[in-house]
């Protein structure tokens, strides 16, 4: 199908037009409908979460011949959401606009751009990148999606950068620290790290100081519990996503505003990878952590999980990463056991794939090493 045909602005109470090709174009607004940020509040995570996203992958894969699509498009992968702004105005209308970037067998790569107007244009405040995928209309097996042709060299681009961005997925999953040994640069910072703690009074591994402004990583824990309602189930009569995606910033934001003593603001989320379906009814655990800080920066990991209520046993939905920058310098994290060190050294990876440059107001001009 053409790309040209796939774009979409999501305007209004769900109310979705055409856009203008590839490129954002003028827009009249006495024509289009426009919602406001308390209602943008109640209905983002349903607009962003699912139904642009998922219209803007049926809209690729739709068939002329059928009146209803046989497929069942499913989001596997939150990949990147990078925050341009820092703030939302309450007074200022706000759009969503979205197109498919890039099509595997059964994959889809969906870009989605959030706007807010400012004066007489509207300006960028949020971008991400899903990985959505296709099953059968029982959601029982994969299914092939429509090819994505692209038609002129800035569809060509974004479709070649879709193809890295796939690259880069599979690398990261390869080096995991779950799978591979540290680099010999990250041994060597964990090992620095570790005699920076050791007390100078004693000649022993075991006796362990915090430097100057420095924080054990195990003291920068929250947890929380989560009852799965009925009310916050999907279609397949599963979780929504975006409910657990919601109830993971909350924590992480609060463990964030803990630990920096000051408001934070988040910046970057990404690599949430939806693992395991939530059912309704389950008892879902969060903890969070803080595993990684530079300057005003704190990353925070939050692990969920669901407990069996029949054998007692645990089982991971998802790892969520969140970076946050505060209004202050925060303290450094350093871990005690080789466990933290690999979840610091992951904090690191992750702060380091940040987008750059994010600026979030004159005040804040995100440049990680």
């Amino acid at each position: 199908m053409r790309r040209a045909a796939l774009r979409l602005c999501a305007l209004g109470k769900g109310q979705l037009t055409p856009g203008r090709g590839l490129t954002q174009g003028p827009q009249n607004p006495k024509k289009q409908g426009i919602f406001h940020i308390h209602e943008v509040r109640d209905k983002l995570r349903e607009i962003v979460g699912a139904s642009t996203n998922w219209l803007i992958c049926y809209m690729h894969n739709k068939s002329h011949s059928a009146k209803m699509s046989p497929l069942s498009i499913v989001t596997a992968l939150v990949d990147k959401i990078d925050m341009c702004k820092k703030n939302l105005s309450p007074e200022q209308d706000i759009k969503f606009s979205g197109h498919v970037s890039w099509v595997g067998k059964t994959s889809m790569e969906v870009k989605m751009h959030m706007f807010q107007l400012y004066g007489d244009e509207f300006c960028p405040v949020l971008d991400a990148t899903f990985v959505m995928v296709a099953r059968d209309s029982e959601n029982k097996g994969p299914a092939f999606v429509n090819p994505l042709i692209p038609e002129n060299p800035e569809e060509e681009e974004l479709f070649r950068q879709g193809e890295l961005n796939k690259g880069r997925r599979i690398a990261f999953s390869s080096t995991s620290l779950l799978k591979m040994a540290p680099s010999a640069e990250e041994r060597t910072t964990i090992h620095e790290m570790f005699l920076s703690t050791l007390d100078p009074k004693t000649i022993s591994f075991r006796s362990r100081v915090l430097p100057p402004n420095a924080v054990w990583m195990e003291n920068s824990k929250l947890k929380s519990l989560e009852i799965c309602h009925p009310q916050e189930r999907n279609i397949f009569n599963r979780i929504f996503g975006g409910f657990l995606m919601r109830k993971a910033y909350e924590l992480a934001w609060a463990t964030a505003c803990s630990f920096g003593g000051s408001r934070p603001f988040v910046v970057a989320v990404d690599d949430i990878m939806f693992q395991k379906p939530v059912e309704v009814g389950s008892l879902l655990f969060l903890s969070s952590q803080v595993c990684f800080t530079q300057s005003n920066y704190i990353q925070v990991r939050v692990h969920s999980e669901v407990a069996s209520l029949r054998d007692k046993t645990h089982t991971t939905t998802n790892v969520f990463h969140f970076t946050f920058i505060s209004e202050k310098e925060v303290p450094l994290v350093f871990p005690k056991t080789y466990g933290e060190s690999m979840l610091y050294l992951d904090g690191q990876r992750h702060f380091n794939s940040m987008s750059v440059p994010v600026t979030l107001s004159k005040d804040y001009f995100l440049e990680p090493k």
